[in-house]
């Protein structure tokens, strides 16, 4: 049985501040981005949420019953890795084929596959840290990242509109660029906080 207080390591180690600034862009990038499905998901009918909704609900069943084998602190830094590369992927996609079906769907499927993951990241990361003082300062963390983002997205639109761009659709995509820049920052962060213990 798992010890409920921490987090199997099996040789690995978390470092502390590298996470914290991973958490940090994290939400600093949920908070850029808060506005953006809106526009994105459009073409999509409602019905998808629907059938969208089930196939979560199952995937996180499904990923509850691996809990024995996943609350690990490898496998906490690969499916954190495995959701951020997602998220890298659907910015990609997306600046590459703006307000397509496809690219609606594919946005709308990837975010599935992260949000699907979300119950077991904030359970591992509980364990992960196991301290009061460091948990205090990884929400701390979020909260700040999320707020600047979300004064950030409203900043970026703003300039845009005094640079003459008006669409809904133009600012998102141009957004965009800057969601790719903190992803890219995100990974980098994220395989800092994580590594093999020296022992």
């Amino acid at each position: 049985m798992m010890d409920s207080r921490a987090m199997r390591s099996e040789g690995w180690r978390l470092f502390p501040r590298a996470y914290i600034g991973y958490k940090l862009f994290n939400s600093l990038f949920l908070g850029l981005n808060v506005g953006t499905i809106f526009t994105i998901y459009k073409p999509l009918d409602p019905s998808v949420y629907s059938l969208g909704g089930i196939a979560l609900a199952l995937a996180m069943l499904a990923i509850a019953q691996l809990y024995g084998r996943i609350m690990t602190l490898a496998w906490f830094f690969r499916i954190s890795l495995l959701v951020e590369l997602v998220v890298l992927a659907m910015v990609l996609w997306f600046l590459a084929n703006p307000y397509t079906w496809l690219t609606a769907i594919l946005v709308y499927a990837g975010y599935q596959v992260t949000f699907s993951f979300g119950s077991y990241l904030v359970r591992a990361e509980t364990l992960a840290l196991d301290d009061d003082e460091l948990l205090r300062r990884v929400d701390s963390a979020k909260q700040i990242g999320y707020l600047i983002g979300m004064a950030g997205s409203w900043l970026f639109y703003k300039l845009l509109e005094l640079r003459g761009v008006q669409g809904s659709e133009a600012k998102v995509y141009d957004l965009h660029w800057l969601l790719l820049g903190c992803e890219l920052v995100i990974i980098a962060l994220l395989v800092k906080s994580f590594g093999r213990s020296s022992r």
